[in-house]
């Protein structure tokens, strides 16, 4: 790998956490600088925050942290959606906003998130691509903050992070809505709306007739993971909730299960005893090779962000490893109910189905045994019944718009919420372009019903004294809006495309090679069996004429097609490595990332495709 080089100017349009400054690179000289390539949508990039928390901490005096944002969809370039987006994922430290990519191609970043580490004389010394990597910057800032202080490169003093003032509305980037039956009603003080307050880290219910006024609130305001009373348990970013049946709860000693989504866990709450507990999780994030089948309270999930009941399984939309999971409340155990982990949109049998951070489940009623999904990456509303997975609206992970019409032709962005109507057509909470979208089976269209919300990030239908409303949240407007449900409008909007910079390899033979280089004081680690891996494959299938599949090793030989003029090259890397001190039993850390990259093929391009996952760069 190449020796350090001196880091690029920051470039953007809007700094935040800053007190309005500008900060350039030289500004930093005598700190350690960590620039985080991070993107909204990107549910991996909100793993990267969590592990950079205790980082931050430790290493307060001598590191500044600079979140990148470097924006996959249209929506995420505005300043506003990032600032919103600071609010919802408790991020303390200068975020920059790149909307057209200037400071993302000046590093050569080509995947979400991406790491950068820059040491006190300005010159980059490593990069880390994906997640894991908390471990390996902490043993490396160990090994050099000495080295930097004693030669008089780095100044310890105070970071340049300057904190928004605090907000005193009831909600904070509430997240997800569920409407109470009336049999429970009274154990909320009337209150008929369940919000999920997802950047107050708690649940409010509300009445449909005030939503300004909480009745009744489940956890404190503190980001935390602890069961116990209503008043003292804590959650981290909780989204989706459902109540159970009368007769399952009675069975199972509980009413309602809450996604706890930042804490990897799914909650139980028992109404009657004001008492939260742990249904399902450790705490601790999945991650590639941990088990997926086991009692509830044993097995790590990532990231769940809805959930819904069919028969007698809890079905666990996980978003940050791309499947749908299911808990048995007989067995009380865990196990896959559909999905690869592969991100993407792929049809057909649950086993081989590609899924995109599934952000919400809804049970049909019109259709026995199925559910609705909106997997939020591919801007897709999919439907999964009779053991198979279809997508009526949504085209792939890089295809977006606002446009009605013919399902197939119909374009979506990053939608997160869903609910179907007595007729049998569904309302999509569509966050990025600000609406209510339908669509309606049986004519096979989508319409829009509302516009110019902000950020809806859920819809659900309720019987009032006036009739049927819609209930929509509002996350970036930090409120619960009420709408007649109205006659639908067709718009004929844009059709857009994540635009990143293109890679230019040649056709016929290229060489792959991700790079891994295990921590200060870690080594491969071989105990279990080959300790690197790698799964190749391409959009269209027809790019690669050789070298798709799961492979042991970094580096692979590819045959690209001439026939193809660009595409996108899928490559996910794996990396373990364990502490080198000579114990039996020493601890294991696994690196992973999946990189989507956006190529062009031309005779001119490169022979050679070179990717960090790992590294620090050698002088």
């Amino acid at each position: 790998m190449a020796g350090p080089k001196t880091a690029k100017p920051l470039i953007g349009d809007t700094w935040f956490g800053t007190g309005d400054r500008n900060i350039k690179v030289e500004d930093l000289r005598g700190r350690f600088v960590l620039l985080d390539f991070w993107t909204l949508c990107c549910v991996n990039c909100h793993h990267v925050l969590a592990e950079l928390r205790p980082i931050e901490k430790k290493y307060s005096d001598v590191l500044t942290v600079i979140g990148v944002h470097s924006p996959k969809f249209e929506h995420e370039k505005k300043p506003e959606s990032v600032a919103s987006g600071i609010e919802r994922h408790d991020i303390h430290h200068p975020v920059l906003n790149d909307p057209n990519m200037a400071t993302w191609a000046a590093y050569g970043v080509r995947a979400w998130p991406t790491l950068v580490l820059i040491d006190p004389r300005g010159d980059v010394i490593a990069t880390y691509s994906g997640e894991g990597h908390a471990h390996a910057i902490d043993a490396l800032l160990a090994e050099l903050v000495d080295q930097y202080e004693q030669d008089g490169s780095l100044v310890r003093g105070k970071d340049i992070y300057v904190a928004p003032p605090q907000s005193s509305n009831l909600y904070r980037q509430p997240g997800k809505v569920e409407v109470i039956p009336e049999r429970l009603r009274n154990f909320f003080n009337g209150a008929d709306l369940l919000i999920s307050n997802s950047g107050a880290h708690n649940l409010i219910a509300v009445s449909s007739a005030n939503t300004d006024i909480a009745l009744l609130t489940i956890g404190s305001k503190t980001r935390g993971n602890r069961d116990g009373d209503f008043e003292n348990s804590e959650f981290a970013e909780p989204y989706g909730s459902y109540f159970l049946p009368a007769e399952l709860a009675a069975e199972v000693g509980f009413d309602l299960v809450v996604a706890d989504t930042a804490n990897h866990k799914i909650r139980a709450i028992d109404l009657a005893n004001q008492k939260v507990t742990t249904l399902v999780g450790t705490g601790e994030q999945w991650m590639q090779n941990d088990p997926t089948e086991g009692l509830g309270p044993q097995i790590r999930l990532s990231t769940p962000w809805d959930v819904t009941v069919i028969g007698r399984d809890l079905l666990i939309g996980m978003s940050g490893e791309h499947r749908i999971w299911a808990y048995n409340f007989d067995a009380k155990k865990t196990r896959i109910f559909a999905g690869t982990t592969n991100e993407g949109l792929v049809d057909g049998n649950l086993t081989e189905a590609w899924f995109a951070q599934p952000s919400a489940l809804q049970p049909s009623q019109s259709l026995p045994d199925a559910f609705w999904l909106v997997d939020a990456e591919t801007s897709a509303l999919r439907l999964i019944s009779g053991g198979k997975i279809s997508s009526p609206v949504g085209k792939g992970l890089f295809d977006f718009g606002h446009v009605d019409g013919p399902a197939s032709e119909a374009l979506l962005q990053h939608p997160l919420g869903l609910d179907e109507l007595p007729d049998g057509s569904v309302l999509i909470a569509d966050t990025y372009n600000h609406s209510i979208r339908r669509f309606d089976p049986q004519t096979n269209q989508v319409s829009t019903v509302l516009r110019n919300l902000a950020e809806p990030s859920d819809v659900k239908v309720i019987e009032t004294e006036a009739g049927p409303r819609m209930v929509v949240v509002e996350a970036a407007a930090g409120r619960i809006s009420l709408h007649p449900i109205s006659d639908s409008v067709m718009v004929a909007g844009d059709a857009m495309r994540t635009t990143r910079p293109a890679l230019l390899i040649r056709d016929g033979a290229v060489s792959l090679d991700v790079v891994f280089n295990p921590p200060p004081g870690q080594k491969f680690d071989e105990r279990y069996g080959p300790s690197t891996s790698l799964v190749i494959s391409s959009t269209p299938k027809e790019l690669l004429l050789s070298g798709a599949g799961t492979f042991t090793g970094l580096t692979k030989e590819l045959q690209i097609n001439p026939e193809i003029a660009e595409g996108v090259l899928h490559v996910a890397a794996r990396g373990a490595s364990c502490d080198d001190d000579g114990t039996e039993f020493a601890a294991c850390h696994i690196h992973q990332q999946d990189w989507g990259i956006p190529v062009k093929v031309a005779s001119s391009g490169s022979a050679e495709v070179q990717l960090v996952l790992s590294g620090k760069l050698e002088a």
